[in-house]
């Protein structure tokens, strides 16, 4: 079978792609999935340059998510059978046409969903849905900004804002992202590759500032994010796409009277599991029902994955990158 494989660190030009790695069995415990998408995150861009929290040993393929049929099952497993649709998220691995995953890290796969929409929504939506419900609290009638409003992440802020009744402002770095934007149903938009971020908020709030900032950017766009909040606002600290790690000046949360609120999901879900599980149940039911979409424009055949990652590295993303394995 086809493996991608990270062997030295580095970027999309040093991975390997195997056409003859060894096909995995299932143990005790595990599934088989014949995969047939996955997503790439920033952080697959992270973990083959060795600079992710969670480093794998090598060789190993990247990709922490995918969709895709169970082929086999190992003992003691009785919650999937051969031929269930499900999703999966495994940290890494997913690169490959099929995995051996703990089936504790498997679900069903979304009603009304294919391979490539399903293989997208684990990662991206589950932090979104973590970082405004639980962490920042959302409010109809806020006002939402959201940093990288195009991208994976961003993109699902975005939608499940205005699902959350609050108002968005999507801030991204170009006039095609932003249309994207509005289609998913942003009220307002701000092309901060042109405009002056913080005076942008100020005119668009009213000179109130936002109660809300989802930033998985970082940089230089942080500090006028946070100095266009309002009072009591909330500062969600999601990662730092675009490289740097900015250094904030604290007096402005003294004088903002707001919040700086970190979102890490993959500790988010093993300290409070239960919760964790309660969103994935609301969020299959918004997914049944219709009500989210996931915004894919970027699709890629395996062999492409040097053209993918160029998408996520060069900030090029329209929704969620996709690499799928037919």
């Amino acid at each position: 079978m086809r493996a991608l494989l990270c062997t030295e660190h580095g970027m999309a030009d040093k991975l390997q792609l195997a056409t003859d790695h060894p096909e995995p069995t299932a143990e005790a415990g595990q599934v088989v999935i014949d995969v047939k998408a996955a997503g790439l995150n920033f952080p697959d861009v992270l973990i083959i340059q060795g600079k992710y929290q969670f480093q794998p040993d090598m060789p190993f393929s990247p990709g922490g998510e995918c969709a895709g049929v169970v082929l086999s099952v190992g003992e003691g497993v009785e919650r999937y059978k051969v031929g269930d649709k499900v999703i999966a998220m495994t940290g890494s691995g997913c690169f490959r046409d099929q995995i051996a995953v703990d089936h504790n890290a498997v679900m069903p796969m979304p009603e009304g969903l294919d391979f490539t929409q399903a293989a997208g929504v684990a990662m991206t939506y589950f932090t979104s849905y973590h970082a405004l419900k639980q962490r920042a609290d959302l409010k109809e009638g806020e006002t939402l900004l959201v940093l990288g409003a195009a991208g994976g992440v961003g993109s699902t802020a975005v939608e499940l804002g205005k699902l959350m009744g609050a108002k968005v402002i999507a801030a991204a770095s170009s006039e095609e992202k932003l249309a994207m934007c509005r289609d998913l149903g942003a009220d307002e938009t701000i092309n901060y590759s042109e405009q002056d971020l913080k005076a942008a908020v100020k005119e668009l709030t009213g000179g109130k500032g936002v109660d809300v900032v989802y930033d998985p950017v970082g940089g230089d766009y942080a500090e006028p994010a946070l100095r266009g909040m309002a009072w009591n606002g909330r500062y969600l600290v999601i990662g730092f796409a675009s490289g740097p790690i900015p250094e904030i000046p604290l007096n402005l949360a003294l004088l903002k009277g707001c919040s700086i609120v970190g979102v890490f999901w993959g500790r988010f879900i093993a300290e409070e599991p239960a919760v964790h599980l309660q969103n994935i149940k609301e969020l299959w039911g918004l997914f049944a029902e219709g009500k989210l979409k996931p915004a894919i424009n970027d699709v890629f055949a395996l062999e492409d994955y040097e053209q993918a990652y160029d998408v996520m590295t060069g900030r090029l993303a329209r929704g969620k990158v996709i690499l799928t394995m037919e």
